[in-house]
C-alpha cells in the first residue's frame, strides 16, 4: 500500500523565451510536456515501476504564464486500478519574486505501469492516511466529475 502523499510531486519550470509563443507566454504544448513529466514521476513513485501515458483527460488552460516567470506543477496519484493509476495535475503561474500563485491549468493523466518486458504490471493499493490526503483525493474526484 502506498499513501497518496507519498506520490505527490511538486516541481517548477522557469519559462524561457524559447518556451513561448508569439504572445510572450508559454506554449500550451510545453505545459503539457512538463505536466506529463511530473505526472510520470508521480506514477512511478506510486507503482515502483516504469509507467507510460495511456490517457489524458481534457486539459483546461485557464491563464497564461509569461516569459521569465515560473510554472509551478503539482501532481499526485488519486486513483489506482489493476495496472493503471490516475494522476491529478494542476499548474500555476508563480511569481518568482513573491511566490504568489494563480492556477493556469488543470488535468488528469492516466498511466499504465509496465514491467521490464513492457507488459502491464500490477499496481499497489492507494491509501489516504491523513485528512490532507483524503482532501486531495476528493478534490481530484470533484474536479473530474467522479
Amino acid at each position: 500500500m502506498v499513501d497518496l502523499l507519498e506520490t505527490r510531486i511538486q516541481n517548477r519550470q522557469r519559462v524561457q523565451p524559447n518556451d513561448t509563443n508569439n504572445y510572450g507566454s508559454v506554449h500550451g504544448g510545453m505545459v503539457m510536456l512538463w505536466m506529463d513529466e511530473a505526472a510520470a514521476l508521480s506514477a512511478i513513485r506510486f507503482t515502483g515501476e516504469w509507467c507510460v501515458t495511456a490517457h489524458v483527460d481534457a486539459i483546461d488552460f485557464l491563464a497564461p504564464v509569461p516569459s521569465g516567470d515560473t510554472l509551478y506543477l503539482d501532481a499526485y496519484v488519486y486513483r489506482a486500478g489493476r495496472t493503471s493509476c490516475s494522476v491529478r495535475l494542476r499548474a500555476y503561474h508563480e511569481d518568482p519574486k513573491t511566490g504568489d500563485r494563480v492556477q493556469t491549468t488543470d488535468s488528469n493523466f492516466v498511466f499504465v505501469a509496465v514491467d521490464e518486458e513492457r507488459n502491464p504490471a500490477a499496481v499497489p493499493e492507494l491509501t489516504c492516511e491523513s485528512e490532507e490526503a483524503e482532501q486531495l483525493r476528493q478534490a481530484a474526484r470533484d474536479a473530474h466529475g467522479e
